[in-house]
């Protein structure tokens, strides 16, 4: 006698039973950034890169280092659109300030080299980790486009934009 139910169907209902007796189903932990943080971070900085009249990209990546948010304004050049998302990636995938980074990668340093790693990070300043009110840390932003002082102070202001 031939089964009603096929194997696909049986492994999609143990799935759903499976899941189901958890309890709950959560898509993302506690801590990642919001929609309308990323935004707010968006915003606060691009607000402070026009008081210092300075054209930049701004990468906002989530807790998994995926983007969650970007700009670029007018004019500002297309090579840092990469350059910033990469920054913001840099400072998630090791929660450190991409210019802290860089001091552990020059020749003789540590991990010299590690620029080279994860399809391409960037060590230099201009990506700093987002932590919440409770100091955790929920995602990153990258800012390119200015010199690095400038892409590092707007990178902090955006980051501080939920917790102030």
């Amino acid at each position: 006698m031939k089964s009603i139910l096929s194997p696909l169907k049986l492994k999609i209902i143990f799935v759903f039973l499976f899941l189901l007796n958890m309890g709950h189903i959560e898509a993302q932990s506690n801590y990642n950034v919001t929609h309308d943080e990323a935004l707010k971070i968006l915003l606060e900085a691009k607000k402070n890169a026009e008081q210092s009249h300075v054209l930049v990209n701004i990468a906002v990546v989530d807790a998994g280092a995926n983007l969650k948010a970007f700009i670029r304004m007018d004019e500002s050049f297309l090579g840092s659109i990469d350059v910033a998302i990469k920054k913001a990636k840099t400072a998630r995938y090791f929660n450190i300030d991409t210019g802290k980074l860089g001091e552990l990668t020059q020749p003789g340093g540590i991990i010299y080299n590690i620029e080279l790693t994860n399809n391409g990070l960037v060590s230099f300043p201009g990506g700093m980790p987002i932590k919440n009110k409770e100091g955790k840390i929920i995602g990153a932003i990258g800012v390119s486009g200015g010199t690095i002082d400038q892409d590092r102070a707007i990178a902090i202001s955006g980051a501080k934009a939920i917790i102030d």
